[in-house]
């Protein structure tokens, strides 16, 4: 709801995490926004604090502002990976980019462990499966799967069937199975 939904602010220091046991640290930038900039600041800063504090941190780096057109496009996604990396970042979350062989070149840039995000609300389980399959293929460590799960009918299961794809190397419709 906000004017400039690709600006991120800082909203707490490391110290603060620490004091209330975090485990590790998030940040948000938008590569290609306006307050790009801004954003890559208050990232260094972070990553410094994470570094000096033992932190780990993670970078979810999107391309996104005015000047993207194509949001997943792999190029752009792969640019943004490695900033992230390069920033300080100990893992990095970022879109999927369609395939396997095009997510394969993000992760190939990217010196740091990517994980996918799980972008919009899938059409079905099998579709959310094989976006999953798929950046396991290329090389991701993991999935963030937040509306496709706890929108979910039975989140429990769908869990248990990412699992099988991440965790376990199963094939989809192994892992759909856990649906059943």
């Amino acid at each position: 709801m906000s004017p400039d939904p690709n600006a991120k602010v800082q909203v707490c220091t490391v110290e603060e995490v620490i004091k209330i046991g975090a485990d590790a640290v998030s940040m948000h930038i938008n590569v290609g926004s306006e307050t790009e900039a801004d954003q890559f600041e208050q990232f260094g800063k972070i990553s410094r604090d994470c570094t000096e504090w033992g932190m780990p941190l993670l970078a979810m780096m999107y391309p996104r502002g005015k000047k993207i057109t194509d949001p997943h496009d792999p190029v752009k996604v792969a640019h943004a990976a490695r900033i992230g990396a390069e920033i300080g970042a100990d893992f990095v979350k970022t879109v999927y980019t369609g395939d396997p062989d095009s997510f394969r070149d993000v992760i190939s840039g990217c010196p740091v462990p990517v994980i996918i995000a799980g972008g919009p609300k899938t059409s079905t389980d099998l579709e959310l499966l094989e976006m999953i399959d798929g950046a396991m293929e290329a090389g991701a460590r993991g999935a963030a799967i937040g509306r496709n799960v706890f929108q979910h009918k039975d989140p429990v299961r769908l869990t248990r069937a990412i699992c099988e794809i991440v965790h376990h190397r199963r094939p989809v419709e192994e892992a759909m199975t856990q649906l059943k």
